[in-house]
């Protein structure tokens, strides 16, 4: 191997390598917000925060996203009274700044939480 073909090798390498860095240093983070869990702690359902919108992520797989931590709040929520109703007892962990953010949205549309989850879930029954 010729000392030329290593170099250039090499070079196109770490070109690689820093390409690869930079695309890591500009992938958004992800912040955690919610867990269910049940009880040999296999996570069910998660919801994360990412570029401004709040995820919710159910059997591995992404179920939805949007803006209203209101809306990804009372989903896990009915998932979880689902699990209970089926027998599987589950945990149901939220952050602060999720629950903040779901209550301020409920009373900003003048209703506070609990009404706002009821009235939700009757949409989505009549959407059925």
């Amino acid at each position: 191997m010729s000392t030329t073909s290593k170099l250039r090798r090499d070079l196109r390498r770490r070109r690689e390598i820093e390409e690869a860095n930079r695309e890591k240093a500009h992938a958004s983070p992800v912040e955690p917000h919610a867990e269910l869990r049940d009880q040999q702690r296999t996570l069910l359902a998660g919801v994360v925060r990412r570029d401004g919108e709040w995820v919710l992520g159910m059997d591995g797989r992404i179920a939805g996203q949007t803006t209203s931590a209101a809306r990804v709040l009372a989903l896990i929520m009915q998932a979880a009274e689902l699990h209970e109703r089926q027998g599987t007892p589950v945990r149901l962990v939220y952050s602060d700044a999720l629950k903040d953010a779901a209550h301020a949205e409920a009373q900003a549309d003048g209703l506070d939480f609990d009404a706002f989850k009821v009235q939700f879930a009757e949409s989505l029954k009549k959407k059925s």
